[in-house]
Formats: C-alpha cells, structure tokens, sequence
C-alpha cells in the first residue's frame, strides 16, 4: 500500500457543507451538556480520566493492542506485572492526558507539544520518527491497512504545516 501523505493545510476544499454544519450544532449541543455535567461532578477529573482511558483502550485495539478494563484499573494503582498490550495502552491514555494539559495550559498546539505527547506515549525522546516501513496491518490476513508518512523530512514538513494552520 502507498504511504498516505495529507494534503497540506488550508484543505482547499470547502469544509462548511449542510451536513458539517448540522453535525457541528449537535456537536456543539452534545459539548454543552457534557461541560454543565462536568460542573456538577465533585472532580471533573474523574470524568476526563475515564474517557481518555476509554479512547485509548479503543483505538489501541485498530493495532490489535487488547486489553481489559480489569488490567487497566489495576495499571492506575501502579500494580505490578501488567501485560505488555495494558502498558501500551496507559502510555496512549497518558499522552492523551498530556496532550490536553498542553492545550490547557498554552491555549495552542505546536510541533513541540506532539513531540512531547510523542515521548509519553512511546516512552522514549527519540522525536518524529526516522526509520521508514512502519504501516498498520490486519494482523489476521497481513493485509497493510494504512502506511503513514515514511520519509522524516515529509514527517517534519507536515508537523512544521500543521503547527502554521493552527
């Protein structure tokens, strides 16, 4: 399969149709609740750590990382012999977790705070990635599903555009 390399931003394509617009004012709705909800909880913390998790436990398993929700709790009260597939999901839950504390705090995304997010999640400060072949497979079939960016100046172009555009 082809690498996937995005468009650069602006997309030059009109993004405001009907159906964006109508998806945005539920959206928009379904924020607000969320937000009233989140004031009457003793500790919105609760709620953002619970999501992430879910979010991380979820999109872990498009890469065949599976793990339960039993082996994650237990991964928040630091208890010891996790799987390797339950480690990987809390390095995603707390790159999301940084994520947001970096947008909350600075008010802005830049290539420095996905590089920081990039550390957390794979443990390590090796930055945007150097070493080509990395792709998602269908671990069933072997069948390559999406091939990412594989050259590191295409990689660092697309950071440096998409810090610009936001």
């Amino acid at each position: 399969m082809k690498e996937f390399i995005p468009n650069s931003l602006p997309l030059k394509k009109d993004i405001e149709t009907k159906e964006i617009l109508k998806k945005s004012i539920s959206s928009n709705s379904a924020l607000a609740k969320l937000n009233g909800i989140s004031k009457i909880i003793p500790n919105s913390n609760i709620l953002i750590n619970s999501l992430a998790l879910q979010e991380a436990k979820d999109s872990s398993e498009i890469e065949n990382i599976i793990t339960t929700h039993d082996e994650l709790y237990k991964a928040s009260l630091d208890i010891k012999n996790l799987s390797s597939a339950t480690k990987e999901v809390q390095n995603y839950k707390n790159a999301l977790l940084k994520g947001f504390r970096l947008v909350a705090d600075n008010k802005l995304l830049l290539k420095k705070h996905i590089v920081e997010i990039q550390q957390e999640l794979e443990q390590n400060d090796a930055g945007a990635r150097r070493q080509s072949g990395t792709n998602l497979k269908n671990t069933k079939t072997g069948e390559v599903i999406f091939t990412p960016p594989q050259n590191y100046e295409d990689i660092e172009n697309l950071l440096a555009n998409l810090e610009s555009y936001i």
